[in-house]
């Protein structure tokens, strides 16, 4: 094996180790995005929640004094 063909192989295996790395890199970005994406859609999804019994609950306490006014007369 002559020097130019060593010097190839060291080349080629580089870049070989320079794709692993930045496929590695991408990989791990792709899943914090991922997971910060469903965390956010999870919390979204739990004030969505609240936001319905809140109001149903105000509903629920306008309707029973709409009642009372309601029966009074």
């Amino acid at each position: 094996m002559d020097a130019d063909e060593t010097q190839e192989r060291i080349h080629a295996l580089e870049t070989a180790q320079a794709t692993q790395t930045a496929t590695t890199a991408g990989m791990q970005a792709t899943q914090t995005a991922t997971t910060a994406g469903l965390q956010a859609a999870q919390a979204a999804a739990q004030v969505g929640t609240w936001a319905v019994m809140a109001t149903g609950f105000v509903a629920l306490i306008v309707g029973i004094f709409m009642g009372m006014t309601i029966s009074k007369d």
